[in-house]
């Protein structure tokens, strides 16, 4: 393999080993790559240098499956994939599962930026970018649902909670037969937001173990409202999108909250989110209790059918049924 002539070892610092199937030929990259080679990380593309056809083929020839980049680069990498994802998702050359995994990861880190900066214009921005994009993918390829499945995260996070939200919330209202682009995407857009308003609550209280004080849950309470604040003030969302951040904890007989809701006035969004929020919250591993298995948490959740739409609650359980 023909490396750069000016490679230098580079002091050992934390690096992020990148797919190469994440690198479209002939883009500029405005981050450094590196190769490892006995431990060592060399450089081996300066950053504005293109990424050649030859390059790609001499480090496949040389089965070299990850590349890496610094962590101090890893923002400039991110925005790279968020602006190339819609040509990596339509490339045949990428497997399946690594498109599902190449979107799981990108939407973690898109995750992190909004609710690290929830107000931030751009990030909103970047966010409907990723869904639409997402929702795209999902409408050409009738197994990208299951794809997401197998590399989605249960380990609970904020971060991976609203990603897998966001793909349940999808599935589920493609089950239900709606298949107009655009709406799914104001969908997808308040599935992956739904949780913004826990930026204002300390970390403390969502991850505590113990019992939660009568103070500390109504606080969390407040999360749906304080989400829709947050969001509104960025005007930038399409309307409809706001309705599952501020309902996706409304239910049907009214024992929800923030505003104890019922049925009729409920936004169908809403009651989208609400199954996808419960499942994945049930299903998820959290400091406090351990994960409910599939199976138990459909039974569980359907037991309490008269709290969410009945004909998505039965959808939904066919969906994430024992597949022929």
């Amino acid at each position: 393999m023909v490396f750069t002539k000016e490679a230098a070892k580079v002091a050992a610092e934390a690096y992020i080993p990148v797919s190469l199937k994440t690198l479209r030929i002939d883009t500029v990259l405005d981050f450094d790559l590196y190769i490892k080679i006995n431990g060592e990380y060399i450089l081996y593309r300066a950053n504005e240098t293109a990424f050649s056809g030859h390059s790609l083929k001499a480090l496949m020839e040389h089965n070299v499956p990850n590349i890496f980049v610094s962590s101090t680069d890893c923002g400039g990498y991110q925005k790279y994939i968020e602006q190339h994802l819609e040509d990596i998702l339509r490339d045949d050359s990428v497997d399946d599962s690594s498109k599902a995994t190449i979107m799981y990861d990108t939407a973690q880190l898109l995750v992190k930026d909004v609710m690290t900066k929830p107000s931030s214009v751009e990030s909103i921005k970047r966010s409907m970018k990723l869904v639409e994009t997402t929702v795209l993918h999902n409408l050409k390829n009738s197994s990208a649902f299951h794809n997401m499945l197998k590399v989605m995260q249960f380990d609970y996070s904020t971060y991976t909670h609203s990603i897998n939200v966001c793909t349940f919330s999808l599935a589920l209202a493609q089950a239900a037969g709606i298949s107009d682009h655009e709406e799914l995407s104001r969908l997808g857009l308040g599935a992956l937001l739904h949780d913004v308003g826990k930026t204002r609550i300390d970390e403390s209280i969502l991850n505590k173990k113990g019992s939660l004080s009568p103070e500390e849950w109504k606080l969390i309470e407040k999360h749906p409202q304080w989400g829709f604040e947050i969001i509104l003030e960025t005007d930038i969302l399409p309307h409809e999108a706001h309705y599952p951040i501020l309902q996706h904890h409304e239910r049907e007989d009214g024992s929800g909250y923030p505003h104890h809701l019922t049925a009729d006035e409920i936004h169908p969004y809403s009651k989208i989110v609400a199954i996808a929020d419960v499942f994945d919250a049930m299903t998820t591993q959290r400091v406090y209790r351990n994960a409910v298995e599939t199976f138990h948490a459909l039974k569980e959740m359907y037991s309490e059918h008269f709290k969410f739409s009945g004909d998505y609650i039965e959808s939904f359980t066919r969906m994430m049924g024992p597949q022929e």
